[in-house]
């Protein structure tokens, strides 16, 4: 299709780079609704009569299907670009909306597992990492601040998604299966056009914004990367497990708290001189949904300033000493409970909106949206991992009669533990051997110069794919090389 074809999304001379950070918004915070999911559990239970643990599987499903997704398509994301991408997302998540609208109707709730979870699920994951490769290569001078443009969109979909979906279900009738599946249907609709606003944006640099990249990195050496690395060979370095470690570890501390927020302040003082009700409950849900999401543009920005690994350090070091603040001091006051929740909620937001900038910085541009889809499924085990230590430890200490923070001590040790682990892995990282490295191009014939240590069987495999190129080498070799991209 020539709308889809990568040459056509190179942008044009003179076009403005401000123009990608819109377009990477307008998906995230479309597919960000997966957050607000929590608005359509009980009106499904009663609608369908089915049980929380059973509303709940649309949007674990949805994790799941986002971590796998974003890992097997990850390099046909970036060959085929991010309008392809883009487009694909829209599909799959707005036609999981409308699948579940018919599953309402129907009373068929296995229809809406699959509509939203599944399908809806693969949308999550092209959607999440369709935008990223190509801001990183828009903002080569400020990778964290457009990284964490795109993913502060993802958190704040919620704040938009949840009210406007508590509106809709009140509107249309929250018990009956018509009114929910109307939502589902509207959601689907408005969803689809607002996404396509980022399918026709998006575009990625052309020639002429080499000689820009110069410049806006000129007085920023330390955010130039010489060599690029294949996904393929990033997953065979210790760097790309180490950091698997660290988002995985560094999420599950902060669904931890985000899956369970209001029971848990209801919980740690129910037996004090200050209850809290549930009703200020529901407000502490949202500070922590505005921390999450102001976390993922702050923090991920100040990367740019003091280092990716530094800024991880203070993730997961500085958290590691908040979750022991609330162990220690939390119960004594709830203004101090909620401040230290939200600054490590602000800590796993600026976990996600800084990955990809880490992974920049380690493995270049080249294939960077295929490596941090294959990074996600970290999330995936982190979405599972995180609610499933605090939910079980809780009820355990429910049964044995605990209550107040005795419910969750234990819970937040383990979480401490994470985080220290997740810690020493950071500092484990060190720069990528030389050997995963792919080769550089010839100055003078632009292709690749093979590797004193590449057998023959390898340079002929080169020599094959070259040929196989020729056709179209013509046309997208003035894209690759302004992109740092070497081909094989």
């Amino acid at each position: 299709m020539g709308f889809l074809a990568r040459e056509r999304q190179v942008a044009p001379p003179g076009w403005n780079r401000w123009l990608v950070p819109p377009a990477a918004l307008a998906i995230h915070l479309s597919i960000g609704q997966a957050y607000a999911w929590s608005v359509f559990k009980t009106p499904l239970e009663k609608s369908l009569g089915i049980t929380g643990t059973q509303s709940a599987l649309p949007f674990q499903l949805g994790i799941v299907m986002l971590g796998l997704s974003a890992a097997v398509l990850g390099t046909t994301v970036e060959r085929r670009g991010p309008r392809w991408a883009m487009l694909m997302s829209l599909l799959c998540f707005c036609s999981g909306l409308l699948i579940s609208a018919v599953g309402v109707w129907a009373g068929q709730y296995w229809v809406v597992v699959v509509g939203y979870g599944l399908i809806g699920g693969i949308g999550l994951g092209i959607g999440y990492i369709s935008p990223v490769s190509t801001l990183i290569k828009w903002f080569p001078d400020r990778p964290g601040m457009a990284t964490g443009i795109a993913i502060m969109g993802f958190g704040g979909g919620a704040l938009i998604a949840s009210p406007w979906s508590t509106s809709m279900l009140t509107a249309f009738g929250n018990t009956s299966t018509s009114g929910i599946g109307k939502a589902f249907l509207i959601h689907g609709v408005v969803y689809a056009i607002f996404m396509s606003v980022g399918v026709l944006l998006i575009r990625l640099p052309s020639k002429e914004f080499t000689e820009e990249k110069a410049a806006l990195l000129k007085d920023k050496p330390k955010s130039t990367v010489a060599f690029n690395v294949s996904a393929n060979n990033a997953i065979k370095t210790p760097q790309f497990w180490l950091l698997w470690v660290v988002l995985c570890f560094n999420v599950t501390a902060g669904i931890g708290i985000l899956e369970k927020a209001a029971p848990m302040l209801v919980d740690f003082f129910k037996e004090s001189s200050t209850p809290v009700a549930a009703t200020a409950a529901t407000g502490f849900v949202a500070l922590l949904s505005a921390a999450n999401m102001a976390g993922r543009f702050v923090w991920s920005s100040t990367s740019d300033i003091v280092g990716r690994k530094n800024i991880y350090r203070v993730y997961l070091g500085v958290g590691a000493l908040l979750y022991l603040m609330l162990l220690t001091f939390g119960p004594t006051s709830t203004p101090l409970f909620v401040i230290g929740a939200m600054v490590i909620l602000s800590f796993y937001g600026g976990g996600f909106a800084t990955i990809p900038a880490y992974l920049r910085d380690l493995f270049g541009t080249y294939q960077v949206g295929a490596i941090h889809g294959r990074l996600l499924t970290a999330w995936s085990v982190a979405g599972v991992l995180g609610p499933l230590i605090v939910n079980a430890i809780a009820d355990a200490g429910k049964k044995a009669g605990h209550v107040g923070p005795d419910l969750y001590a234990t819970s937040f040790y383990i979480m401490i533990s994470l985080l220290v682990v997740g810690f020493v892995a950071n500092e484990l990282v060190r720069p990528v051997d030389p050997k995963f490295h792919e080769p550089k191009a010839d100055d003078e014939t632009g292709k690749p110069s093979p590797k004193p240590d590449d057998d023959e069987a390898t340079v002929a495999k080169w020599n094959e794919a070259e040929a196989a190129e020729t056709a179209v080498a013509a046309e997208t070799a003035d894209q690759d090389e302004s992109e740092g991209v070497v081909r094989k």
